[in-house]
């Protein structure tokens, strides 16, 4: 990257954390404070080129290398709900005795990250693409644009439910919520559109933006895969919701010539040759408090019952006996010496090397998988892109052994140990085998293949989370306690997070109407709280 364009990134990034580092005020949603002015961005595409690289930098929430406050947001976006839900981690800070989101005790705050963030950056810096791409003629550009609009959006959705989407940036105060159908049935239309925008220029091995792009670097090609990817993904969300809609839109994504995302190097991540920066989870780890997440109960069980060869890969061993060990979530008055100290395992990552991964090449051969095993045409069969899938995430934590675990027949999830003397051990979660069998009936095999893809896709919480919403799979450990007053069943676990209070505060109307657009989607109904389901949320 060249020092002008360095110049223009390091003013984008230094303008958003002093006016979003230290306040922690929130902009209105229909205001973005985070752009310079036209005169400042108007050589050639860095008009637009600053604007897709802050959208990049969005869709997860990172450290850029000047401080802390980044890892905070993320903490607060999903460190502290989507991924100890999911069940990859376990949070281990005393904060309020134990009594909070891990216990199903929503705290203000905790959670209204990722929607604050994809609504006052994420949306104005794509409208802003949008606007110069189309006085430029560059529909290409657009749609490059829209394809990080949909990775990052699908996300908040995935949290909340009904957002604001369709009708964004129209010019009114109080924003309205689409319903999750309806947004979802947009992010269809903006993906099939964007790689039949993208197609003929990635077979031509154009580039776009390669000086901004800081995950592709500009290869349209490897775009237009994860944008086929991101299409097969959101049509698996939408399975017991309209299965009519997800098989047309997977077969659709089957049939796309460029196929999908199959080798570490097409797999979607922030590159750290091109950013500085550390995956949050390395403060939330290693620096807050001396350390206020670590191991989960539930991948203990799973990783340790398999002799799963990436253990090493996840996680740090245990200082006392060097074994791998979790924690339970939901766990009261936590004794921080127990708890973050030498009895269980910490994270594993290299503050200079572990990148963020918005999707691996493991995920897409999981998600053929198992359109196959309902018998869609995906070009080959279920028990193939199973094991694909396995040898796929071997490779891409250079972790060898694949072939072993492949055909291993006997080994199961084992029960877990407390080791911090707190008495919280549990029964195994599951019994599920790895290897393949033909013979199993259709809720096995499907519940083999999201385990395993479940174990691939460590540490995205928010995907883990939703594949255990959508599917009941993994099997995953309830919640030592359970402080939700009633809310939130123990067995069926946290299904959304609240709108923000924010959202409460500044968009009371939109909102309110939102929780009746929710009531009416959820199965069974429900309100603004932890224990209503989404509108893909409908597996009985």
């Amino acid at each position: 990257m060249n020092t002008r364009i360095m110049k223009y990134m390091c003013a984008v990034l230094a303008s958003m954390l002093m006016l979003a580092a230290c306040t922690k005020s929130f902009d209105d949603i229909n205001t973005n404070q985070h752009q310079l002015t036209d005169e400042e961005l108007a050589n050639d595409y860095q008009n637009v080129g600053a604007f897709f690289s802050q959208m990049v930098s969005r869709v997860v929430l990172f450290d850029d290398g000047s401080g802390n406050c980044l890892s905070s947001d993320y903490q607060v976006s999903q460190g502290l709900s989507a991924d100890p839900f999911s069940g990859y981690v376990a949070l281990t800070g005393t904060w309020r005795n134990g009594v909070h989101n891990g216990s199903y005790s929503f705290v203000s705050g905790w959670y209204d990250q990722m929607f604050t963030r994809a609504f006052s950056e994420v949306m104005p810096a794509w409208q802003r693409v949008i606007q110069v791409a189309a006085e430029m003629g560059q529909p290409a550009v657009a749609a490059l644009a829209t394809i990080v609009k949909v990775e990052a959006l699908h996300r908040v959705t995935d949290m909340y439910g009904p957002i604001p989407y369709t009708r964004f940036g129209s010019g009114t105060l109080g924003t309205a919520y689409d319903r999750q159908q309806e947004v979802y049935n947009r992010f269809f239309a903006e993906l099939d559109s964007a790689i039949d925008v993208l197609t003929p220029l990635a077979e031509s091995g154009g580039l776009l933006l390669p000086d901004y792009d800081n995950v592709y670097e500009g290869n349209v090609a490897r775009w237009v895969k994860f944008a086929n990817t991101l299409r097969l993904r959101l049509a698996m969300r939408v399975v017991y919701a309209d299965p009519a809609l997800a098989q047309r839109e997977a077969e659709k994504a089957a049939a796309c010539p460029l196929g999908f995302i199959e080798t570490a190097a097409d797999r979607a991540e922030l590159q750290h040759g091109r950013l500085t920066y550390f995956h949050p989870n390395y403060d939330m780890a290693y620096n807050f408090n001396a350390g206020e997440v670590r191991m989960g109960a539930s991948i203990d069980c799973y990783m340790n019952g398999y002799s799963d060869p990436r253990l090493a890969a996840y996680f740090v061993p245990a200082s006392n006996d060097n074994k791998y060990h979790g924690v339970r979530l939901g766990v009261h008055n936590m004794n921080p010496t127990r708890y973050a100290g030498v009895y269980i395992s910490n994270l594993n990552i290299d503050r200079a090397t572990t990148p963020i991964v918005w999707m691996t090449a493991a995920e897409g051969f999981f998600l053929r998988a198992e359109a196959a095993l309902r018998g869609w045409n995906m070009g080959g069969t279920a028990r193939a892109f199973y094991e694909a899938g396995i040898r796929a995430s071997f490779d891409e934590n250079s972790v060898s052994g694949a072939d072993n675990y492949v055909n291993n027949s006997s080994s199961k999830p084992t029960r877990y140990v407390d080791r911090t003397s707190g008495g919280n051990n549990a029964n195994a979660p599951s019994e599920i085998t790895i290897a393949w069998n033909d013979d199993a009936d259709f809720e096995t095999n499907l519940e083999r293949i999201i385990t395993q893809k479940w174990i691939a896709m460590y540490p995205d919480g928010c995907e883990g989370w939703a594949e255990f919403r959508r599917t009941g799979y993994p099997r995953l450990l309830p919640v030592v306690n359970n402080d939700s007053q009633g809310l939130i069943d123990t067995q069926i676990q946290v299904r959304r997070c609240p709108f923000p209070v924010q959202e409460y505060n500044t968009n009371e109307a939109a909102v309110q109407a939102a929780i009746q657009l929710l009531d009416a989607e959820a199965l069974g109904g429900g309100q603004d709280n932890g224990g209503t389901r989404l509108w893909w949320d409908k597996k009985e």
